[in-house]
């Protein structure tokens, strides 16, 4: 058991007043929902108090302010959850550089990550996922069209991030995960046959 301290709640608090006007992409979930939802996965897999404050906080420079963000974090709560969070950052550009770039580059990345930064990046991409899902289940083809990636890239970004989770790390999470994507594959693969030609399916455009 890792116990949580005054820091973890004081982390729940920073992270709030950083995203507390933002919501999911299309919905009208408040953003902070994800990154509790990604606290508790790290907590779940066995993760440390720096590890869940790390995961709180995994969006914070990105969405937040750059590497001032990251400076602030790492004065509030130490280098080690600095560390975590500047591993499970694609970038700090502004304008943020091509979306197929940036994902290449951040599968790379992985590949020499610590385990800490892992953990936090597959609770993230699998409460992602898992939210794909239930929406894709909820309200069909249009859910692609928040994506920049659209369905096509959005698939092959998490269809790699399973390889290189399955190679790099030993959590149960990763299992989950790829089972995430094999259902989005099969229900975009079935959405995607009743509204194109059969050119424009899963199978061709992936």
């Amino acid at each position: 058991m890792h116990p949580l301290s005054d820091r973890f709640e004081q982390a729940i608090s920073y992270a709030f007043q950083l995203h507390r006007r933002q919501s999911r992409k299309g919905s009208r979930t408040p953003y902070f929902a994800h990154l509790m939802a990604v606290a508790a996965l790290v907590l779940e897999d066995g993760g440390d108090e720096d590890q869940a404050i790390a995961a709180l906080l995994h969006d914070a420079p990105e969405d937040q302010g750059g590497l001032a963000v990251l400076y602030e974090i790492q004065a509030r709560f130490g280098e080690r959850v600095a560390t975590i969070v500047d591993g499970c950052t694609d970038t700090y550009e502004s304008p943020k550089p091509p979306w197929r770039q940036r994902k290449e580059r951040y599968i790379q990345h992985l590949q020499r990550a610590s385990q800490e930064v892992l953990r936090v990046s597959l609770a993230d991409k699998l409460h992602n996922a898992r939210t794909t899902l239930v929406d894709l289940k909820k309200l069909g083809p249009p859910v692609w069209s928040r994506f920049n990636g659209g369905m096509a890239g959005t698939l092959w970004y998490y269809q790699a991030l399973v390889k290189v989770f399955q190679q790099c790390s030993a959590s149960p999470m990763v299992a989950e995960l790829d089972n995430v994507v094999a259902e989005l594959e099969k229900l975009a693969g079935r959405q995607t046959s009743k509204f194109d030609s059969p050119n424009e399916q899963l199978g061709r455009s992936v």
